[in-house]
């Protein structure tokens, strides 16, 4: 197998033998200068296939642990589901799950208003989370509140066959359209509509949109941690003020505690990338 694009030192891409290129995940794997001819196949313990070229990036800055405790959880998810996921989910779903243990690190654990629903529509999706806080305990030392498995069942249901409501599809990217202008607007700053780092940015804003249409939302978060961030971060709060006047003027849609800190979270995470 050859060896053409360094990762990290514990990933890379690779041409099989039949010239497709693929992920490959082990120890040293992305080591050496490249491109080289990797003849011990044994050192390698994944491989991923059809990974969207805008991901590699983000891959390097994962924790390998998380991505392969995810790749089994992606495995075991598409047996349970019977059905095929997109093949992307192992990286969407390291990312998510890195970003959540991040945030509890800093003291941040935020509830999901649409739990309910989604445990009630989506039994066997949600069933799969419970099981994947199982495993990523069990496999990558991570343990993540119960409530994360709301959020990890939302990745399986995004990562399931596309299907919806083509009005709903619609009013969404035209909201995130308008959202997109705001915060480009408000901090200076050029998207880039082609790298993860937006497309991740860009789910949050779909969630938000979903929880504020269905009129599902908490306040359990305290006022001194937005109270903080507002201190901490006074151009990204200034920016996320003018989105949530904008969701209120357009659709009359209020935005709780819990949604502005992590609107706020999510402004400042994809504005230090795109600074980057």
């Amino acid at each position: 197998m050859q060896i053409i694009k360094k990762i990290n030192t514990s990933a890379a891409l690779a041409l099989d033998k039949n010239g497709h290129e693929v992920v490959v995940m082990g120890k040293g794997v992305g080591f050496p200068s490249v491109p080289y001819e990797l003849d011990d196949l044994s050192k390698i313990e994944r491989t991923f296939y059809d990974v969207d070229p805008r991901y590699l990036g983000m891959i390097a800055e994962l924790s390998p642990s998380i991505v392969m405790a995810c790749a089994d959880i992606a495995d075991q998810t598409e047996i349970e589901l019977g059905c095929r996921l997109n093949p992307n989910l192992p990286f969407t779903l390291a990312d998510h799950v890195q970003f959540a243990a991040e945030r509890l690190k800093k003291g941040v654990n935020l509830t999901t208003p649409i739990a309910y629903d989604i445990r009630h529509l989506y039994p066997k999706e949600t069933a799969m989370a419970d099981t994947a806080l199982q495993m990523l305990q069990e496999q990558a030392g991570l343990k993540l509140p119960d409530n994360e498995a709301i959020n990890i069942a939302m990745h399986f249901i995004n990562a399931e066959a596309e299907s919806g409501d083509m009005h709903s599809l619609m009013l969404s990217m035209q909201i995130i359209a308008e959202i997109n202008s705001i915060v480009e607007r408000s901090l200076n700053i050029t998207l880039d509509k082609d790298s993860y780092n937006y497309s991740r940015f860009a789910m949050h804003l779909r969630y938000l949109i979903q929880r504020l249409q269905a009129g599902v939302q908490t306040d359990n978060i305290s006022k001194s941690l937005l109270h903080t961030l507002m201190r901490d971060y006074p151009s990204i709060y200034a920016c996320a003020l003018k989105v949530v006047k904008y969701l209120e003027d357009t659709f009359g849609w209020g935005c709780s505690n819990d949604e502005m800190v992590y609107l706020i979270m999510h402004i400042q995470r994809v504005y230090e990338r795109e600074q980057k």
